[in-house]
């Protein structure tokens, strides 16, 4: 059978039902066939950070960004799922930390730290006063922010 764009549209319109059904059987998830390297979280992890994330924030409701950040350091790929809720790149959330918290967090720095935690996603960060920590706070605060504002 020919796809709907390779018919005059009044066919299609004729029999609409079995085109619609021809379009559904040929779409399928490119998510199973992305290349999975070293980096890449499998779905069981990702649901741990997102289970201890949803769970220390009350079900989303308290983002508080103590509470976040204490359990980003305590199971550290719940950065990525925070990151991942805001639905933003490393390189779009250093940005917009660094314009709402005036702290620099270059490109090379939030790739280097999300890099890190995918790759030891359940191993816990150390606390310490360091660049990097002060990093972590300002992402997480604005992370804490944006979450909070809701949309605008």
């Amino acid at each position: 059978m020919p796809f709907p764009f390779e018919v005059p549209f009044q066919t299609v319109q004729a029999d609409l039902d079995t085109y619609v059904d021809s379009i559904f059987s040929c779409l399928q998830s490119e998510f199973m066939t992305l290349p999975k390297g070293p980096g890449f979280i499998e779905y069981p992890i990702f649901e741990q950070g997102y289970e201890k994330l949803k769970k220390t924030t009350a079900g989303f409701r308290n983002l508080s960004p103590d509470i976040v950040l204490k359990t980003v350091y305590e199971t550290p790929v719940s950065f990525i799922v925070l990151r991942t809720i805001l639905g933003f790149t490393p390189p779009e959330w250093a940005y917009v930390a660094e314009e709402r918290k005036g702290m620099e967090i270059t490109q090379g720095a939030i790739r280097t730290l999300d890099r890190k935690v995918r790759m030891e996603p359940l191993l816990p960060l150390k606390r310490n006063e360091t660049v990097t920590a002060a990093r972590i706070r300002a992402l997480v605060e604005t992370a804490c922010e944006i979450l909070n504002e809701g949309a605008p």
